[in-house]
């Protein structure tokens, strides 16, 4: 439950009202409560200064571009059943403010999720810098219980609101502790160089972000997977470092703060000049529309209003800050507290590093639900449609013991949870197809009703009551021609969990229906563990060919982001490099929307899709790699969709429809 720090905040107001000047930054360490503490001189001159902060310049701002935004529920400040943990460090920095810049150290919190292993470097993880306001120190976001933010954290993990990431809370303070109000104005204003050249390099060079390593060109080629936010003071900080930084961070959460590039409250005083600098600066760097993204929030009882507010608007009428990169998220009455940071944190690491539309249900559910209902007796099968329920589907008889795992076995389903509604449990995915789910369900009860059998497990049961992860692992048969080739395709899912529904299933369909043989894999998540069940999978098909009746000559691996990772290091590896025998390199690597940046010089012929929006894969990133694999001499093909984000699988009905076909003429343009 949230309480108030009240001994804490009594300091914080004398200390306000001694300094109290237009604008001033407020601290914020106590949670919203029902009778809150507030300096009434700062707010008076407010006032007289701004207007009337009730005022929410509806008629200026871009209205796709401003959300008022709800708020956290209630479930995720209690206990979650995954917790991460926090750790301090500390790292060797210099006080950037004095001349000689004298050797100093510093302290700071690091949030690792759940399952954290420091002994597993292939699983990466996003990561967010997160600053605090004035008169705060580096620890008290993580400090219970004026804040829930560690709690809130966890929840959205295991809800699959986020996918796992890594929070670092830091101090501009040179000295660790709070400083007066100049002092700390003045410390924040170089924080950028302590970031870039100490805080960034002694966290990721130890922690396993998407960091290859902690050069300027590592750094700089995984800014895709980089946050900071601050609040109050800290969100002051936070457009110094987007104007500093821009080249190590895509994603930025200013929270109840403006840009003082120009001076002590520069949105409130210099709106224009400050846009114009913002402007001036994205220009000479050469930055384009998607290279970043803004979210800002402010409450609009917050006594920062006014000056963040013209700021705001003032971008919003210039051509360079767009819905693609600016979003406006504001708490009606919301106030400069700890409440509405969560808040702010709560949406803002959503639009960042996961769906953009989220289900508050979700952190209200358990992270392994159990259905109550009955199994039916009729081993028949009804087929599906847009209305069935997703447990009806798992429980059919026809599925026996693993319809469990049509859907993600990590994802809490619930009672109501329908086939039409298939991609709230999707985290990640855009244009989830709701009759192509349909026509999976059915095509799979139908084959199995008549006999075929569609589910093989790869691994022996020895093998599973040794490790019984190894029980949530197989293979979807959709069937080809007989003896035709074969394709193996990988869902994504963040190594969290198994897309399947929308980034396996639909591909290895449509390919029967060329006449191939299509097998979609269901992986333990973790990429070691998944790699490892790819291989094995290969190993089965190999092993297996002549009864399944299917060539494995030319066999191609199919991939969407965390499974377009897992085709293209078994593409590149081999088996063997996760413990299975050698067996033959796929003819050809399919892949959509990832990252990867890594150029072994041992690539199969590579194919790549992927969108301009994606905020997660970078096209760049996927256009770079496919140059460097054409270099070594070896085919490989990009095809780029505007305006698409991640997940979109087969594209139906969007700018990418039909890119299935044309990765099936890449793939038979391999063949022997």
């Amino acid at each position: 439950m949230k309480r108030l720090m009240a001994a804490i905040v009594l300091m914080l107001v004398i200390v306000c009202c001694v300094t109290a000047c237009a604008g001033s930054d407020v601290s914020a360490v106590n949670r919203k409560t029902d009778q809150e503490i507030r300096p009434e001189e700062t707010m008076k001159e407010l006032e007289t200064t701004a207007g009337s902060s009730g005022d929410t310049g509806g008629d200026t701002a871009r209205q796709e571009q401003t959300e008022y935004i709800g708020t956290v529920p209630d479930a995720c400040f209690e206990n979650a059943k995954q917790q991460g943990q926090v750790t301090e460090i500390r790292y060797e920095s210099r006080d950037y403010t004095a001349d000689d810049e004298p050797a100093i150290e510093k302290t700071a919190y690091i949030y690792l999720p759940y399952g954290y292993d420091e002994d597993d470097s292939e699983t990466r993880y996003d990561i967010l810098y997160l600053m605090h306001g004035w008169t705060m120190t580096a620890g008290d976001f993580f400090q219970d219980p004026q804040s829930g933010i560690v709690n809130m954290l966890d929840h959205m993990i295991q809800s699959g609101d986020i996918p796992p990431v890594i929070v670092v809370c830091a101090t501009f303070d040179a000295q660790n502790q709070p400083q007066n109000f100049s002092r700390s104005v003045e410390e924040l204003s170089v924080f950028h160089r302590d970031l870039r050249e100490n805080l960034i390099p002694a966290v990721e060079s130890r922690f396993h972000t998407y960091a290859e390593n902690t050069t300027e060109e590592g750094l700089a080629a995984s800014r895709e997977h980089r946050a900071f936010g601050g609040f109050s003071l800290g969100a002051v900080t936070t457009w110094y470092q987007f104007i500093y930084n821009l080249d190590y961070i895509k994603y930025f959460l200013p929270m109840s703060g403006d840009c003082w590039i120009m001076g002590t409250y520069g949105g409130l005083y210099h709106p224009e000049e400050t846009v114009d600098y913002l402007e001036n600066m994205l220009e000479s760097g050469g930055w384009q529309e998607t290279d970043f993204r803004i979210f800002q929030g402010i409450g609009t009882s917050d006594p920062i209003w006014d000056q963040t507010d013209s700021q705001i608007q003032e971008m919003f009428v210039r051509e360079r800050f767009t819905p693609e990169n600016l979003h406006y998220a504001i708490i009606e009455n919301g106030r400069h507290d700890i409440d509405a940071c969560e808040r702010y944190l709560y949406y803002g690491l959503q639009d960042f590093f996961g769906q953009t539309e989220t289900s508050a249900e979700n952190a209200e559910e358990e992270v392994l639900g159990e259905s109550d209902g009955e199994e039916e007796a009729d081993a028949g099968f009804d087929p599906a449609n847009r209305d069935t329920k997703v447990l009806d589907v798992i429980h059919s008889p026809v599925f026996e013991e693993y319809g469990r795992l049509l859907f993600p076995t990590d994802r809490t389903i619930s009672d109501d949870l329908t086939l039409e509604n298939v991609e709230s449990i999707l985290t990640w995915y855009n244009d989830v197809n709701p009759d192509k789910t349909v026509e999976i369900v059915n095509y799979l009860g139908e084959q199995a009703a008549s006999g075929n059998q569609v589910f093989f497990d790869i691994y022996t049961e020895e093998e599973k009551a040794e490790d019984p992860e190894k029980e949530d692992t197989g293979l979807f048969f959709f069937r080809g021609e007989p003896g035709g080739k074969t394709a193996i395709c990988n869902a994504g899912g963040g190594f969290v969990y198994v897309g399947a529904m929308q980034d396996s299933f639909p591909h290895a369909l449509e390919l029967s229906k060329n006449g191939y043989n299509a097998f979609a894999l269901i992986y333990r998540p973790g990429a070691q563990t998944a790699c490892e069940d790819l291989a094995r999978a290969i190993a089965f098909l190999h092993d297996h060919a002549e009864e399944l009746g299917i060539d494995m000559t030319d066999y191609s691996l199919w991939g969407g982001s965390a499974g377009a990772r897992m085709a293209a290091w078994l593409g590149s590896y081999g088996t063997e490099s996760f413990g299975e025998k050698e067996y033959p390199c796929p003819a050809a690597v399919i892949m959509q929307y990832t990252g990867l940046s890594e150029v072994t010089g041992n690539e199969p012929p590579t194919y790549n899709c992927v969108g301009t929006r994606d905020g997660i894969a970078s096209y760049r990133t996927m256009e770079e790699r496919i140059e460097r694999i054409k270099e070594q001499g070896t085919d490989a093909e990009i095809q780029v969709f505007e305006g698409l984000p991640h997940g979109f699988g087969l594209g139906e009905g969007t700018a990418a429809e039909g890119w299935i076909d044309q990765a099936i003429v890449f793939w038979e343009r391999q063949m022997q």
